[in-house]
């Protein structure tokens, strides 16, 4: 089961080995908690399995968002503490730069870079960039914290276009424009379950699981916290 909370648009995916069965998107944004389980249930329902018989659970690991990000860690957990269900932690950004190769082959075009936009508050967003090779996705920038205007000054006039996806562009899309830098249509910027699925099976093929003890949220960035007044 691919669990996707980790941004604005959550969505859920169950299968079986390589083959994805079933697949869910919440009815709108941060509806994670309230549908996550019932989808969950109506899923297992439509392919007439138990959620006992769930054997491994990608999750959509960060960096994002720091409520959607817990609600999967915790789903993950409680799920290997019931049934023993391994766990499959994969980068949030790598499952965004898998829309670029659906918009790709829908396309029909080439794209050679790429960089992943992830909204991270106080003017600064969470980047990644990645180039095609072998028709893999490789990063050729870390995650990493930026400003917008730092953002255009490294991409712009590169020696090939970069083309941007992600939530953070969903307000953002005007500052993040320039020469040589091209923003893919929207419907392609959300993480989705069906490619963290993909994803997870092929780390779980290479047994890259993650261990539930010691697996936390990637942040990047700690969580905003203030304490509430006692007024």
């Amino acid at each position: 089961m691919a669990v996707e909370t980790s941004g604005r648009a959550g969505s859920l995916a169950i299968g079986i080995g390589r083959e994805i069965l079933g697949r869910q998107a919440f009815s709108g944004p941060m509806r994670h908690s309230a549908e996550l389980f019932p989808a969950i249930s109506g899923l297992l329902e439509q392919i007439e399995r138990q959620c006992s018989q769930i054997e491994q659970v990608y999750i959509s690991v960060g960096p994002g968002s720091f409520t959607g990000i817990r609600i999967a860690v915790t789903l993950a957990k409680t799920m290997h503490l019931a049934n023993g269900a391994r766990i499959v932690a994969v980068n949030t950004m790598q499952v965004i730069a898998e829309n670029a190769a659906d918009y790709m082959k829908e396309k029909q075009i080439r794209i050679n870079k790429i960089a992943t936009i992830l909204d991270a508050k106080r003017g600064q967003f969470y980047v990644a960039a990645f180039e095609r090779q072998n028709d893999h996705w490789v990063r050729c920038l870390p995650d990493c914290l930026m400003r917008h205007e730092e953002f255009v000054k490294q991409f712009t006039k590169a020696q090939q276009p970069v083309w941007l996806l992600g939530e953070g562009l969903v307000y953002y899309a005007e500052a993040f424009k320039a020469e040589d830098i091209r923003i893919i249509e929207p419907d392609y910027w959300p993480a989705d379950a069906k490619n963290l699925y993909r994803l997870g099976w092929e780390m779980a093929l290479a047994e890259q699981f993650a261990d539930p003890v010691t697996l936390v949220p990637f942040y990047l960035r700690e969580p905003d916290v203030r304490e509430k007044s006692g007024k």
